[in-house]
């Protein structure tokens, strides 16, 4: 049998299977009740509307060009309503500045593609998407943690890159509700993260993923907004912005965006025509018949459902979860991020889990570019009812409280 490992390239070695992707097929599973997941609700997808806009689209004489070839770039008139759409959000743009991929996670493997060099520094947050490690790693570089409460200078995140044999590229993040914690950056962290960009000069990716589910609280202008309004013009900027209709309209269709200046935009064109050519033609149409006929509906009916469900999974942690753990309370997304006992291993527990009480969720530690802080897991509230949602926690604070017990009990006496 051919040994494949020596003929392929030696970033291979560091491309992993999404321990997310394999949690999902638990959502087949009639007996799990599954955090693990942070994925829309199927049944809050806008299903009619996109039945009539592909019936409209295959009814007129538009369904040609649908299922033609298209410019690089993407559909002229979706580039055209997403200028409109994040002007509400300061972010004073044309459609030149309108990138369309397949889905917000193409963005991230052609900005990983277009800025790093083997043994680069990427800055990233402690905890981070996996999708982004996944998506930069193939790319070789090094990792080093963007704190911004700490007190580290730009001279350490240039010290530490050129230890590591490369320099300091960008910082990535999730400003609002992030993947995987549900947190929010305030104002003040985002200008300090523009601040110490500037001093390295490098670039700043904004993940927006879930930029429209904010539920309550004061919004907070994104960081491209803000870089735009002190530098005067979005080409005057470094913040690199990537939206996604993944989680307000559906995630099937694989259509996202990245808006930069128009030199970044160029060299992402060239990275999509050697890669994929452009992104499905009809999709894109069809996305823009149901957002610009419906769009601001669509987003209020889900956040009203997932606000509830939110509230629904605080609470119960509140009512079961042991006094020595701890979680966020995010203020929109599909997250809260849960930090067990010192000592206690998320991995453990999730199949001691699967085996005694059918819960599924996410352990932590995947989400760490250094693999650490084992004690922490993930659970989605945007696929789970309020029963769902109590009892699934309940037999969680069951399984933690049991687990704590049995360590305590390990311990030496001294």
């Amino acid at each position: 049998m051919l040994d494949w490992e020596h003929i392929f390239a030696t970033r291979s070695s560091r491309m992993k299977a999404s321990e997310i992707r394999e949690l999902l097929k638990l959502l087949e599973q009639p007996d799990i009740i599954s955090f693990a997941g942070g994925i829309p609700d199927p049944a809050l997808f806008p299903a009619e509307a996109f039945q009539q806009a592909y019936a409209d689209i295959f009814s007129g004489a538009q369904v040609n060009s649908a299922l033609q070839y298209s410019v690089s770039e993407g559909y002229k008139p979706l580039r055209d309503w997403i200028v409109e759409d994040v002007a509400k959000i300061g972010i004073d743009c044309t459609a030149d500045n309108v990138f369309i991929t397949s889905g917000s996670q193409q963005a991230l493997d052609y900005l990983g593609k277009l800025f790093l060099s083997p043994k680069d520094t990427a800055l990233v947050t402690w905890p981070t998407y996996l999708g982004a490690l996944s998506a930069f790693n193939a790319y070789e570089p090094s990792y080093d943690q963007l704190s911004l409460n700490g007190n580290r200078t730009p001279e350490a995140y240039r010290d530490s890159a050129a230890r590591a044999g490369g320099s300091v590229k960008f910082a990535y993040l999730s400003a609002d509700f992030s993947n995987p914690t549900g947190e929010t950056v305030d104002r003040a962290g985002r200008e300090k993260l523009l601040a110490l960009a500037d001093e390295l000069d490098i670039a700043i990716l904004e993940d927006a993923a879930y930029q429209n589910l904010r539920f309550d609280g004061e919004a907070i202008p994104p960081i491209l907004s803000l870089d735009i309004a002190r530098s005067g013009s979005i080409e005057n900027t470094r913040t690199i912005y990537s939206g996604s209709f993944s989680k307000t309209l559906a995630p099937g269709l694989r259509v996202g965006f990245v808006i930069a200046a128009m030199p970044v935009i160029r060299k992402l064109v060239l990275l999509k025509q050697a890669a994929d050519l452009h992104s499905s033609t009809i999709n894109q149409i069809a996305i823009e018949h149901v957002a610009s006929r419906g769009f601001g509906e669509q987003v209020a009916k889900i956040k009203r459902v997932y606000s509830g469900r939110r509230n629904a999974m605080l609470a119960a942690l509140s009512k079961y979860m042991p006094q020595n753990t701890s979680w966020t309370k995010p203020e929109g997304g599909m997250f809260v991020w849960v930090t067990l006992p010192e000592g206690m291993d998320g991995a453990e527990l999730l199949a001691k889990s699967l085996a005694t009480e059918k819960v599924a969720f996410v352990p932590g530690k995947a989400f760490y570019a250094d693999g650490s802080n084992a004690n922490t897991l993930r659970i989605s509230f945007s696929c789970a009812n309020d029963e769902m949602i109590d009892e699934g926690i309940k037999r969680l604070g069951r399984l933690i409280a049991n687990a704590s017990l049995v360590e305590q009990e390990s311990l030496p006496i001294i």
